[in-house]
């Protein structure tokens, strides 16, 4: 099925985020006719929009964003599972930047369950020719031609994603999504402060885990090396899903345990 896009009314071509990329994105969650998680996104939201130094309008309240998703994706489109790429850019209607007026678009691609694991496993390396870095915006999805970049590695080098490394030289995440690392009974998860995306949908399945006490679930600083270690891997995207990888150059991983552990957590809700 194709993808479904919508914008707000007073959309122009000639917009901010087209031009210099001044907009911020965050994934809403439709699954079984419902939004889930829509308060944790939605806080998402007001956070990257404030981080960026966005005029939130007053209308921008949950109730709104439940409404519209609600009326032009579950209703208007009869999707039932999903996910949808909302973002937010800034119009060029005032002199200073922090006021001017903000614009919408959004898109939404349907699945059969946002909190399935994929099918495919992915195959990674490490890319050693750039770096994200880790301050303040390197956890929210903005603008990055890191990302391009290494997509286009990936591609050339046939392979389903790399991973990316902030200027220490440790893990930070790879183009599309946070990594987990399961190491006898620990996960490890790379902290935010390292260049990691902020992701409701890994801290809601990181929650799960702890309140259940399936594994001891540790926030580290991880470098390179230690990926090569673990038992399992797993990748957690807002834009794509949930996937295991099967290889780093010539290290397969399992994929059981995660497998069991994503299931059991979907059933929770």
């Amino acid at each position: 099925m194709e993808n479904k896009f919508f914008s707000s009314p007073e959309i122009e071509t000639a917009n901010r985020a087209f031009l210099l990329g001044d907009a911020v994105k965050v994934s809403f969650f439709v699954r079984n006719g419902m939004l889930i998680m829509d308060e944790e996104c939605y806080f998402f939201l007001m956070a990257s929009m404030r981080k960026m130094r966005m005029n939130i309008p007053l209308s921008y309240t949950l109730e709104f964003f439940q409404k519209l998703f609600q009326e032009k994706i579950i209703e208007g489109q009869n999707i039932s599972n999903g996910i949808i790429s909302f973002m937010v850019f800034r119009n060029a209607d005032h002199q200073h930047l922090s006021q001017c007026s903000v614009s919408y678009y959004f898109e939404v691609k349907t699945s059969e369950d946002v909190l399935a694991m994929q099918p495919n496993a992915l195959e990674l390396d490490h890319i050693k020719e750039i770096n994200v870095n880790s301050n303040l915006l390197s956890n929210i999805r903005v603008h990055c031609p890191e990302n391009i970049y290494a997509s286009i590695y990936a591609q050339e080098n046939d392979l389903d994603d790399v991973i990316l490394l902030n200027p220490e030289k440790r893990i930070a995440r790879t183009s599309f999504g946070n990594l987990l690392f399961l190491e006898g009974e620990v996960i490890k998860v790379v902290k935010q402060s390292e260049g990691s995306y902020i992701s409701p949908l890994l801290e809601n399945f990181v929650t799960f885990i702890h309140k259940n006490n399936l594994a001891d679930i540790q926030e580290q600083e991880i470098i390179a090396f230690e990926s090569q270690k673990s038992e399992e891997i797993l990748v957690i995207s807002e834009e794509k899903g949930i996937f295991t990888v099967k290889k780093i150059r010539n290290k397969t991983f399992g994929s059981e345990r995660f497998t069991e552990m994503v299931k059991s957590w979907a059933q929770s809700f």
